[in-house]
């Protein structure tokens, strides 16, 4: 019998899987690495979360089976009381919130909906690249908008990119990988782009509040945008929920409907458990999550010393927000190899800078989300390497 040899759809080979999860994988083969690679902070779900989730599984039984489609009632209230307080985002929580598969699984339902065939969709680079793979999921085009040589948003250059086949503006703020906080003057500027040019805006929240010298401004707080917006936020980070795969979506509801439909034919609900530990999360005691910014905040100034240190080996601009800086390096090599080398000769995982796009040229993406013994470790590594 002759060897299945199954043909693969365009839309798959469009794709591929982000260098942000292929560094851990050669780094577990090689064992005994330090990570600055994936942005997973090192903070362990807080015990009233647990707890909450835990009394659910022993004495509610609708703890384990499916959620209502756009999550449970009592969580959508709460996102839109949140999006309300913080972003004076007034939104239905009947009609208006999706409670997803993390902010992911909100922003692919998103892009399916809104991107057909040969469409475009202005993308700020670097780039956080599953917006790119989902657009090319899609069988959209993504157009690449530079920040400038610090990072910032440029709407100059957003505005060169709009074609009469553009559909769409992913903008995310504070900005993965560069750690980048947009200014509001130039989101306003874009904004009024899409207004100018009838797109709608895809506005990626998922580290609003981890913001270190200043609030982040949100394009979700523009009263304007509202009905050509789509705003996703995410428990992950902000939470400390990342393996509970629950994020928020809020769209209006003609776009809302729609991305119901996909919401429905991929995941049908997100995990009980997951939507009950971000019910906890978003409605008990703040003030752990509040440590957890602070604490971000020190390493963000504890990696900045250790940069410092190789100044004449790797330049950065110093991050605003996120847990991430871009560090460039000096070395004549393309950033995948430098990434591979750290691995096998430091053990110490990065990301490549070319994985997130234009301007990640001769980089690397490194990650201060790791609890500060790692911290440390991975530069001590990091100096030995460089010859620091």
């Amino acid at each position: 019998m002759p060897a299945h040899s199954p043909r693969f759809s365009r839309r798959a080979d469009r794709i591929r899987i982000s260098a942000t999860k292929l560094m851990p994988m050669l780094a577990a083969e090689v064992g005994g690495c330090v990570s600055l690679g994936q942005g997973v902070p090192s903070f362990a779900t807080p015990d009233h979360v647990v707890d909450a989730v835990c009394r659910a599984l022993r004495h509610d039984p609708a703890a384990g089976k499916y959620s209502l489609q756009p999550g449970l009632p009592d969580l959508r209230r709460a996102v839109a009381a949140l999006l309300a307080h913080e972003k004076g985002l007034y939104a239905d929580p009947d009609t208006e919130i999706l409670i997803a598969v993390g902010a992911m699984e909100a922003l692919l339902a998103a892009v399916l909906v809104l991107v057909d065939r040969g469409d475009e969709v202005i993308v700020p680079a670097p780039y956080y690249p599953s917006h790119v793979e989902q657009i090319l999921l899609a069988e959209g085009t993504p157009v690449f908008a530079r920040l400038r040589p610090d990072f910032s948003l440029d709407p100059e250059a957003v505005a060169r990119a709009v074609t009469d086949r553009t559909r769409a503006v992913i903008v995310s703020s504070p900005h993965n990988p560069t750690g980048a906080v947009f200014a509001e003057s130039d989101l306003r500027a874009v904004a009024d782009i899409a207004v100018r040019h009838d797109l709608t805006v895809i506005c990626d929240d998922t580290y609003d509040v981890l913001s270190y010298d200043a609030p982040a401004f949100s394009l979700a707080a523009l009263p304007e945008l509202r009905d050509r917006l789509v705003a996703v936020g995410s428990f992950s980070k902000r939470f400390a929920l990342t393996g509970w795969r629950v994020g928020h979506a809020f769209a209006p509801r003609p776009i809302m409907d729609q991305m119901l439909k996909v919401h429905d034919c991929t995941a049908i609900c997100a995990p009980m458990p997951g939507q009950i530990a971000a019910l906890a999360a978003l409605t008990g005691p703040q003030d752990v999550f509040d440590g957890f910014a602070r604490t971000l905040a020190r390493r963000r100034d504890l990696a900045c010393r250790r940069l410092d240190a190789l100044a004449d080996r790797l330049d950065y601009i110093r991050p605003a927000g996120t847990f991430y800086v871009m560090a460039r390096y000096r070395a004549d090599a393309p950033p995948m190899d430098m990434a591979v080398r750290l691995i096998r000769e430091a053990r110490v995982i990065t990301i490549p800078g070319d994985a997130f796009g234009p301007g990640g040229e001769q980089s690397l993406r490194l990650s201060f989300g790791a609890d500060e013994a790692e911290l440390g470790e991975a530069f001590d590594r990091l100096e030995a390497f460089f010859g620091g």
